[in-house]
């Protein structure tokens, strides 16, 4: 009896080795083979450059994505001869930038063939409604003169600040969120020029412009003002092309869109409030989108009729797509909120060049990261 239970141990511990050795040598496959640990992948916010690499001579170009530190200073120029025509085909020893004076070196360099992101902002607000339909029409025309690797963002804005579509170059989506635009009430003007600002272009790398469609009279804004968004523009790297379409005239229906009957002031179409009734309104708003403009080194357009508008957009369109984008990184540091002044000269002759002619130095700190190649 005890010899045939020795026998029936034996065979059942043999029969259970093979299970017993194959989960020590799982656990130790285990063990030995742990999952690499996850890596964060590279950003894309307001700390990366796309469409820039450097090449063995250590110049930066088109071609990957760059991270880079917070102090760099981006600044668009657009570079023509004499007679007003623009200047392709240039290279980075053709620019030269001083700041304060002293020599900068050139640490990005995008040609005029480099996408390029383009803000629409539009301005929906009951003084539009009458021809909200020709403004898309321009808007749209406008997106289509644009190349078709340059993407768009829209946005809207009256008594509140919508988002219609963000940056593609999906000109079915872009077209779609154009018509998607409805007028509402008030105007937002400057809340909707610092939610551009402070928010969202930070959210678009590489090469950036806003194209704002307004009558510049803000009648609702409670968070941003003139002075606040002007000085916001000064810390900004995208020019402004303001194209502004004046509200106050006569409409074709023939009655005046703002204005005042015995003195008393006319209803906005669509509600919203009864600021921005007056010419010296308009004047004020008029400056305002000079300044925005001229900060930023972009473009104040008037138009005054439906065909000037569309030949504004045709305009910018036109100089976006001749523009280059040169970056550098402050030889000294500063204090924030001092104002440095740049220039941008060319070597060749008979040239003009239009750059922003300073900015408002920001100390942020330092966020240095890899180079990422796109190709890999």
């Amino acid at each position: 009896m005890n010899r045939t239970k020795l026998t029936l141990i034996l065979l059942l511990s043999a029969s259970l080795l093979p299970f017993n050795l194959y989960a020590q040598s799982g656990r130790k496959i285990a063990t030995e083979s742990k999952p690499p640990a996850k890596t964060e992948p590279a950003k894309t916010g307001d700390d990366t450059i796309k469409e820039s690499r450097i090449d063995p001579n250590g110049e930066t170009v088109e071609g990957d994505i760059i991270k880079f530190d917070t102090s760099l200073v981006m600044v668009p120029v657009t570079v023509m001869d004499r007679n007003g025509r623009y200047v392709p085909l240039l290279k980075k020893e053709n620019f030269r930038i001083q700041e304060n004076g002293v020599e900068q070196k050139i640490a990005y360099f995008a040609t005029t063939d480099s996408p390029f992101s383009v803000v629409l902002l539009i301005d929906t607000s009951g003084s539009t409604e009458i021809r909200l339909d020709d403004i898309q029409d321009a808007a749209i025309k406008f997106v289509d003169k644009l190349k078709p690797t340059d993407s768009v963002m829209v946005m809207s804005f009256d008594d509140r600040i919508q988002v219609e579509c963000r940056a593609t170059t999906d000109r079915n989506v872009i077209a779609k969120a154009i018509r998607h635009t409805r007028t509402g009430g008030g105007t937002r003007l400057y809340d909707a020029v610092e939610d551009i600002l402070k928010k969202q272009l930070k959210t678009i790398p590489g090469r950036k412009a806003v194209v704002l469609f307004t009558d510049g009279v803000d009648t609702t804004s409670f968070r941003a003002s003139y002075e606040s968004t002007l000085q916001m523009a000064e810390e900004s790297d995208a020019p402004i092309y303001s194209v502004s379409y004046d509200t106050f005239s006569t409409s074709s229906t023939g009655i005046p869109s703002h204005g005042t009957i015995l003195g008393l002031p006319l209803p906005i179409p669509g509600g919203g409030s009864t600021r921005g009734t007056t010419r010296g309104e308009y004047k004020r708003g008029a400056a305002y989108l000079h300044a925005l403009s001229e900060k930023t080194a972009g473009r104040f357009y008037s138009g005054d009729s439906l065909f000037g508008i569309a030949q504004a957009f045709s305009w910018i369109a036109d100089e976006l797509g001749r523009q280059y984008s040169l970056g550098y990184y402050p030889a000294t540091t500063g204090k924030d909120g001092e104002r440095r002044q740049i220039k941008v000269k060319v070597t060749e002759a008979d040239l003009v060049v239009k750059a922003r002619d300073s900015y408002i130095y920001s100390d942020k700190g330092k966020k240095f990261a890899q180079i990422t190649r796109l190709d890999q």
